[in-house]
């Protein structure tokens, strides 16, 4: 190996042991290294560490994600950084939900010439601070496992999906996204479910129009899956609020505590509807507990509040759910009913089937995770705040989410 390279791996293993002294010598002898040369090694390294990610399963979105959630937020621009320069590289076509990915990162790249003093001058920090970030970013970049491949990565051919949503579906989301807005400013509960219901209603009955449309397409969708992050605080009642989000939709979903999201898989227009859905009901859900935590100190004192937001935020994630549920049950049924159709349910029984069989071989070694519930006033009014007609919560049952840890 040239000098340069050796340098760089030599600080790359120190910075992951726990020498601070011995991190600090290689860090040193980077900075006294021949720069050109330092330089376009670790650009080198960083290409091709992220490059080797896409084919793990990685995707733009979630590197910059995990970056944001382990790394400080200048070293995880520096990550996006290296993403930008992974992709100028790239030769041939790239896939367009790729490069729409790596356009949502915001990280440009024009030159390689003096590029991490460029990008220093930028971060405004020394050169000493800007190749200790290298360093962590290409530790990051290099250390991630393997995860589950959802889409085919730049490089690797594949069919065209075929387009189901008519223009109208558009229109729809748009109704949609309008209701979810009303919903999340709302001080309302009674009103904030009522605005949350007919969204997941009209949601429903796309998802029954595109179900019946595919069932005669040539080459039908495939179940495909999406990742929602889910980190602290209170992950494992952020990750339980996916998963009732997404069983309300014919999905499924796997939470990986370790890196910070839950992979949900189903089709199209179902993962479409969970996207939208969650990222409104964590908003009412915060802003609902936000308002009974202030509620409960005012009247008690009490300032511990970790127990009350974690039972609160699961039984605002289960009560949802079970309204969620509902609100497609009844659209399944007025639907069926509307058209007469006796196609529907095993078109959309098969679909979950399909969806089930997609998540047992991407998930083969899947397990439970057990959610306990330790604050009954927070369970109840967690409950209360997703469904004001019972307020009688009752006993808090014991449920589990699928998960990777």
């Amino acid at each position: 190996m040239p000098e340069a390279d050796n340098l760089v791996a030599d600080a790359l293993v120190a910075a992951r042991g726990t020498d601070v002294r011995a991190a600090e010598r290689a860090l040193d002898r980077l900075v006294v290294g021949d720069a050109p040369a330092v330089d376009a090694a670790l650009l080198a390294r960083l290409r091709r560490g992220v490059g080797r990610l896409w084919p793990r399963g990685w995707q733009p979105v979630d590197l910059d994600r995990i970056a944001a959630r382990r790394l400080d937020p200048r070293t995880a621009r520096l990550v996006g950084e290296a993403v930008a320069a992974q992709r100028a590289a790239l030769p041939g076509p790239v896939p367009q939900w790729f490069d729409e990915q790596v356009a949502e990162l915001g990280a440009g790249w024009d030159t390689e010439v003096d590029w991490l003093n460029r990008w220093a001058a930028r971060a405004g920090v020394d050169r000493i601070t800007a190749l200790r970030d290298a360093v962590d970013a290409l530790s990051l970049v290099e250390g991630l496992p393997p995860i589950a491949l959802l889409r085919p990565p730049p490089g690797k051919a594949a069919a065209a999906p075929r387009v189901s949503a008519p223009v109208s579906g558009s229109r729809m989301l748009d109704r949609v996204r309008a209701l979810l807005a009303k919903a999340e400013s709302t001080t309302f509960p009674a009103e904030a479910e009522a605005l949350t219901g007919k969204a997941q209603e009209l949601m429903a009955r796309h998802s029954i129009d595109a179900a019946l449309l595919d069932a005669t397409a040539e080459r039908p969708d495939q179940p495909g899956g999406v990742r929602l992050s889910t980190d602290a605080p209170y992950a494992a009642a952020k990750a339980l609020l996916v998963q009732e989000v997404a069983a309300a939709n014919r999905c499924e979903s796997v939470w990986s505590d370790d890196l910070g999201f839950a992979t949900v898989l189903g089709f199209p227009a179902d993962l479409a509807a969970v996207e939208l859905l969650h990222t409104s009901l964590l908003v009412q859900a915060t802003a609902a507990m936000l308002r009974g935590r202030n509620e409960r100190r005012a009247k008690s004192g009490s300032r511990r509040t970790k127990g009350y937001d974690e039972s609160f935020l699961n039984a605002f994630a289960l009560r949802i759910g079970e309204r969620l549920r509902a609100a497609t049950e009844a659209a399944n049924r007025e639907v069926a009913e509307e058209r007469g159709d006796d196609r529907l349910l095993p078109v959309l029984a098969a679909r979950s089937d399909a969806v089930r069989e997609r998540l047992d071989t991407l998930f083969p070694g899947v397990t439970r995770y057990r959610l306990q519930v330790r604050d009954p006033e927070g369970w109840s009014s967690g409950t209360s705040a997703a469904d004001r007609a019972s307020l009688d919560a009752g006993a808090p049952p014991r449920r589990s989410v699928h998960g990777r840890r």
